[in-house]
This record gives structure tokens, C-alpha cells and sequence, in this order.
């Protein structure tokens, strides 16, 4: 019987792809979700398969209360944390999560990064947030989902728009990625990594390096997404 989710894999499996490509997953240290909010439905990858090995047919079709609509194989561990940021985020469809080596490196540091550059600046108008770790209560309960609410509760504390910063990292554990689509949230995924990159050499080339002054900040965020946007070709 042919499946009625079909474009949804393939594009939950084209996003997955490419991580490994991007060179931020090792083995089966990532996943990506990509939503179909018509069907109240989102695609996501196997816990634990091989990237070498995974195929369209393989991901799984889940609802928002984490229960498997199609699909053969166990869903990502962390299906309960995409499904909590679908439910409370309507304007998302996809989420990425990986566990980079500069962005995971700032996660286990604990830290914001800081917005030192226009590349940063390029993406959105705040340091990257990296919300606290969780408390050994949550920890002990239920996991993954309460992962959800650590970010929504970072974005509130820090009054954060998720629509605007479309990335966070998770004090010791790794970053999350969102977009309008699967391919964005990978795009973010590795916008951030190469953020995290830059800020962790700026620091030591200079540990006092200051800040992006504001003028510069609103410019280059502007110039890619303000009313008057012209980076870029229309249409594109």
C-alpha cells in the first residue's frame, strides 16, 4: 500500500543527508524533522541508524503527542522534544538537532555566544542563547519532553522571538535548530556551527573582543530581512 507520507519522508530524509555532509554529525549523533501541519504530523529519523544506511522508506511518521503513525522502526530519543516545539511553535516545519563540535563545545561551557561579527549579525540581532542545565528532578522525569520546555523557557527569560533566532544551545548537551522547512533548519544548523567557530577564535586572538556595535547589527540584519531586504535576487 503506498504510504500518503511519501514527500514528507523524502524530504525528512534529504534534510537528515545532508548533516553528515556538512560535517556535523559522527555516526548517529544527530536528527531532523520536517512537519506537515495540515495532517498534524511530522517525519523524523530512526533512533540510532546509520546515515550509510538509512532510506526514505526508513523514517518514521509521528504525531504531536509522540505516538507512531507509520513506520516500521523506533523514532529519534529525542522525537518527544520535536513534538513539544511543533505543538508550542506553530510557525516552525522542521527542526535540526546535532552535536557539532564548536556549538556543543559553547553548550558545555554553558555560555551564550556572543554576537561578535556580521556573519552573526547576518543570521539575527541577539547572542545565540544557551539555556541552563536541567535540574536532576527533570532530568529524572520526563526527559526529552521537559528538553522542550528548557527552551521554551530560555526564549521567555531572555524575551526571545523564535521566529527571529531560529537557534539554541543547551547548557552540556548540544544545540537545536529550527525553520520554515527541514532544509532551513539544517541551513541554521550549520550557520551556528560556523558561529560557534568564529567566536570561540575570536576569543583567543582577543579574550576582550568587544561586542558587534548595534548600528552594525541592525544593518546586516536588516539588509537580509528588514522591509527594504536587498541581499540577494528576487524570487530566490
Amino acid at each position: 500500500m503506498k504510504s500518503e507520507y511519501l514527500e514528507l519522508k523524502r524530504a525528512c530524509y534529504e534534510a537528515n543527508m545532508e548533516l553528515p555532509n556538512l560535517g556535523l554529525v559522527v555516526y548517529t549523533f544527530g536528527n531532523v524533522s520536517a512537519v506537515n501541519r495540515e495532517k498534524a504530523v511530522f517525519a523524523i529519523k530512526p533512533s540510532g541508524l546509520p546515515y550509510k544506511d538509512l532510506k526514505p522508506e526508513d523514517i518514521v511518521i509521528v504525531d504531536y503527542d509522540n505516538q507512531v503513525v507509520e513506520g516500521k522502526m523506533r523514532p529519534s530519543s529525542d522525537t518527544k522534544t520535536h513534538a513539544f516545539l511543533y505543538k508550542h511553535w506553530q510557525k516552525i516545519g522542521g527542526i535540526c538537532h546535532t552535536h557539532s563540535t564548536y556549538a556543543v563545545s559553547w553548550a558545555q561551557s554553558q555560555m551564550d555566544i556572543p554576537i561578535f561579527g556580521t556573519t552573526h549579525a547576518d543570521h539575527n540581532t541577539k547572542d545565540i542563547p544557551c539555556a541552563p542545565p536541567m535540574s536532576d528532578e527533570l532530568i529524572a522525569g520526563d526527559y526529552e519532553h521537559m528538553t522542550g520546555q528548557q527552551i521554551l523557557d530560555c526564549f521567555s527569560e531572555k524575551n526571545l522571538s523564535y521566529e527571529e533566532v531560529e537557534m539554541i544551545l543547551i547548557g552540556n548537551h548540544g544545540p537545536f535548530t529550527w525553520g520554515k522547512n527541514a532544509q532551513k533548519a539544517v541551513y541554521n544548523s550549520r550557520v551556528l556551527e560556523e558561529i560557534a567557530r568564529m567566536a570561540y577564535l575570536t576569543l583567543q586572538i582577543n579574550p576582550n573582543a568587544a561586542r558587534l556595535k548595534e548600528a552594525l547589527i541592525q544593518k546586516h540584519y536588516e539588509r537580509k530581512h528588514g522591509e527594504g531586504a536587498y541581499y540577494g535576487q528576487e524570487g530566490c
